[in-house]
């Protein structure tokens, strides 16, 4: 037999197993004649790499798709990776200045692309290679990306179909862009936060003879110099005077109109709104109202534009010092004050994003919401927690048009082309000469008369397809129609409009029904302080670093074992600390398990004592096993794990092994040991979704095995019928156990020095303690040198008494008892009961706890009850002895 470690090493183990997967193929689906069970991963960015996010979410999807696997579904694990136009572009940009010193203006469109391919195949998709330390079992021959040339054509597929349905138009509207991006982005792309600025309060002339001024309130008074009016409320007798007059603004000299509108504040700043219809999305309704001039004083990298007439080419924090200069020079600037306000910042690149009016491509949001707003409320789409159905529905029912248009260059290019004013969308260049070659009557256009559109698509156009588009889902095949709808979809609650939403609208318009079944929404990993992790705070740990220090099973351990869905993981890397603990008690067990075994005598028969720790585990591990199995469908991932880390740990380690331990040199049956590793496999099956490689190494270690015979593809324990009476004996003697213990340690007695143990009579404890197997458990685990019944409490002697149930037991000492810890003791313990009693009355007395809850659950709550009242009598009993 080969020696056993004494230390399990997860370096070697994770390595070793995750190769041998591989080789097999054990990750590797295509479609047959088993249920399927699908998930898609919601694609990293290509520039990603693993964070504390992606762990959780990652661990989620693995745990799922292992435990699927063991139920013996074809489980498939769809990996892949999200192109991330801006993103991406940044750091090519940033990469050909620093390595080629070459700037993006200089490369020119098709190059610059180049290059963007050449990054990505360089420097992209070390997140995926990341995924397998931690044990992703993804199904890696599928490995998707968004554009590549199959996603690709179902983008530009959809793109289509969309104009030729009429949901897709073109249109000036007022955007929020990010001018270091120089793009437009979506209102989920914009970051709002409370920021501390100042409020301008600023004067102009009102033209006339008269020395008439209106002051203004602003935060940028750079935008000054875009002003084309001034804006009254109807009603503020402040200003009726200024009816039919005009302003003049400051530095530009311009005459504006003084004009009267309902959405004007009376109560902010001064009751006069500076209008600039360029520079603010409220200002340019206002300017529609009433016809007003668009002034644009910015260029699209947030510099001043020559239409500013001032401060050309500054950036903007620039020009506002410069204005606010000339302001106080010219004796306008009446007065500035602190001000804190919400500033819209870009999620990208954190750059303040500006209102611009610009051009661009919009969805008509509303016909496809529809069907996926009532898909989610009628629960066909299911959300795992409940209440993000509410976020959902509010969103859905107030949707707005996506604007999918973006001023990059990597990325989907919208198959648009134009010949002057006309439009042509087709999915080739070809296509659309040909059309417009018959729309326009002019056979004799070539390509060279179309203009493509410069723009490309909302990264989050190709995402919203991922469902469907991994599997070339736009056409028909054999794998959209067998891994189609998918099963659950693991994801952050925080992109539930970007992209959930999405793809329930996606998935109902081009396929006709839902894209997954489940929703399983992970929380926020927080620190301690329960802080959003990041970098500026330094307090994110490196993914791969904690791998390193815990193993992978440790940190998966650390990442489930508090993460409810939809709630925040408090992380502390102490969790995972715990997880590698609960490795190395494992493999402990399994070494002391397999060392007697080696020593098991064939024809020697278990114990009585044996036998009913036996039957007990049994029974309990039914229990155990048949409350995972709810967990998992309700997706109580972490209850799960730690239910199953109890039962591991307290009683098959702490309690089972020490029931069956063989006493001195007396070997252990063979019996008893064969029944010990086929549990101990058994437990291996039922964390493995958890755990996989400790799994996967303890299932080997345990016996030898056939080629394929491994735990990553056995069986999932399914829960047999359990009595809860053959349960409670043992938890009744563990309780009792726990107390002689007790009281060992609280009087410096030796764990071997044998004590005698009383019982009451007429108590559940005389008729289970004096059950041969159980009588003989009490005995070895309590180290009892005998165990009694008595009619009433031993009135001679120093004796200790301790309530179990509802059973009173006494044990006599040879030594003097300090009667006055001893009433501390039992007054604590009585205070303790009469609080549970208190809490569990409390239920009681709630009509709708009874009326509602199960009757089981109410009599057991009865039964608590009555059982606290007994021990709270017993309690008394022996405080009254005690005081005399």
């Amino acid at each position: 037999m080969t020696k056993i470690s004494s230390r399990y090493s997860p370096e070697a183990v994770e390595s070793k197993w995750y190769k041998h997967w591989l080789e097999k193929g054990y990750f590797r689906s295509s479609p047959d004649d088993r249920h399927p069970y699908t998930i898609v991963i919601p694609p990293p960015n290509v520039t990603g790499v693993l964070h504390m996010g992606h762990m959780l979410n990652n661990t989620v999807q693995d745990t799922l798709i292992r435990k699927a696997r063991l139920d013996g579904m074809n489980a498939c694990w769809v990996p892949g990776m999200d192109h991330a136009s801006i993103a991406t572009e940044a750091k090519v940009v940033r990469w050909l200045r620093e390595e080629k010193k070459l700037k993006k203006s200089e490369v020119g469109r098709d190059r610059f692309v180049e290059y963007a391919w050449e990054w990505t195949d360089k420097y992209g998709g070390i997140i995926l290679n990341q995924l397998k330390r931690l044990g992703a079992s993804c199904d890696w021959s599928r490995e998707a990306f968004t554009m590549d040339e199959v996603r690709s054509k179902q983008v530009i597929k959809v793109f289509v179909d969309l104009y030729r349905k009429g949901k897709l138009y073109r249109d000036w509207r007022m955007v929020n862009w990010d001018p270091q991006a120089r793009t437009v982005l979506s209102n989920e792309e914009v970051i709002y936060r409370e920021e501390q600025t100042n409020l301008y309060h600023v004067k102009y002339r009102i033209d006339g003879p008269e020395d008439d001024w209106v002051t203004i309130a602003t935060t940028r008074p750079e935008t000054i110099l875009g002003d084309t009016a001034i804006a009254v409320h109807p009603d503020d007798e402040r200003y009726q005077n200024l009816k039919g007059k005009h302003a003049i603004v400051p530095l530009v000299e311009r005459r504006i109109p003084i004009i009267f509108d309902d959405y004007v504040d009376r109560s902010f700043g001064t009751g006069a709104l500076k209008v600039t219809p360029a520079h603010d999305t409220n200002d340019y309704e206002i300017g529609k109202r009433h016809e007003l001039e668009v002034v644009d004083v910015f260029t699209e990298d947030g510099r001043m534009s020559e239409a500013a007439e001032h401060f050309i080419g500054d950036n903007l924090f620039t020009a506002r010092k410069k204005m606010v200069t000339y302001l106080k020079e010219q004796g306008q600037l009446v007065k500035l004050e602190p001000y804190t306000h919400s500033v819209g910042r870009s999620e990208r690149t954190d750059a303040v994003v500006e209102p611009r009016l610009s051009l661009q491509w919009y969805v008509k949001m509303k016909p496809l919401a529809q069907p996926a707003l009532g898909a989610v409320m009628s629960d066909e789409v299911e959300f795992f927690p409940k209440n993000m159905k509410n976020t959902y529905r509010h969103w859905m029912e107030n949707i707005r048009d996506w604007c999918i248009s973006r001023q990059l260059w990597w990325g989907h290019r919208i198959p648009a082309y134009y010949i002057d004013d006309e439009i042509f969308v087709a999915e080739t260049a070809e296509e659309a000469l040909a059309e417009a070659q018959n729309q326009l009557e002019k056979p004799q256009l070539t390509l060279a008369d179309l203009k493509q559109d410069e723009d490309v698509l909302d990264t989050w156009f190709s995402s919203w397809l991922w469902p469907f588009s991994v599997f070339d889902g736009m056409e028909s095949n054999k794998d959209i129609e067998y891994y189609y709808p998918t099963s659950v979809l693991v994801t952050g609650w925080d992109i539930i409009f970007l992209w959930v939403a999405r793809m329930i609208m996606s998935g109902y318009e081009w396929k006709g029904e839902r894209p997954f079944d489940h929703v399983y929404f992970t929380g926020m990993v927080r620190d301690k302080q329960r802080r959003k992790m990041s970098k500026s705070l330094g307090n994110s740990p490196d993914a791969i670093g904690l791998i390193d220090n815990y193993g992978a099973d440790g940190v998966r351990f650390g990442m489930l074992s508090c993460s409810p869905a939809g709630g925040d993981l408090l992380f502390d890397e102490k969790l995972c600390e715990q997880g590698r603990n609960f490795c190395n008690k494992i493999w402990n067990a399994m070494r002391l398990v397999k060392g007697w075994e080696a020593t098991a005598v064939e024809e020697q028969f278990s114990t009585p004592g044996e036998k009913v720790a036996m039957d007990w585990l049994h029974h309990k591990m039914q229990q155990v096993i048949e409350q995972i199995t709810d967990d998992f469908q309700n997706y109580r991932l972490s209850d799960a794990l730690m239910n199953l880390y109890s039962f591991i740990w307290n009683d098959f380690c702490s309690w089972y092994l020490e029931m069956i331990k063989p006493k001195g040199e007396d070997p252990l049956s063979k019996e008893t040991c064969t029944v010990t590793i086929a549990t101990f496999e058994e437990l291996m099956s039922l964390l493995h979704p958890f755990m996989p490689f400790i799994t996967e190494e303890v299932w080997h270690q345990l016996r030898k095995r056939n080629d394929g015979d491994d735990c990553v593809i056995s069986e999932f324990p399914i829960a047999d019928e359990f009595e809860e009476e053959r349960i409670r004996d043992i938890d009744f003697l563990k309780d009792i156990i726990s107390k002689v213990r007790d009281i060992r340690n609280k009087n410096g007695l030796k764990v071997r020095d044998e004590l005698d143990l009383i019982v009451l009579e007429g108590g559940d404890a005389e008729r289970v303690l004096f059950d041969e197997g159980i009588n003989h458990l009490a005995l070895k685990l309590g180290y009892l040198n005998s165990l009694k019944t008595t009619r009433s409490a031993p009135q001679q002697g120093n004796v200790l008494s301790f309530v179990a149930g509802a059973d009173k037991f006494y044990i006599p000492l040879q030594k003097e008892i300090d009667q006055e810890e001893e009433l501390q003791n039992v007054r604590k313990e009585l205070d303790y009961q009469r609080g549970f009693v208190e809490s569990v009355r409390k239920k009681l007395s709630n009509a709708r706890f009874v009326d509602n809850a199960p009757a089981q659950v109410v009599e057991k709550e009865r039964q608590k009850l009555a059982d606290g009242e007994k021990r709270i009598d017993m309690l008394e009993e022996s405080l009254k002895r005690l005081q005399n």
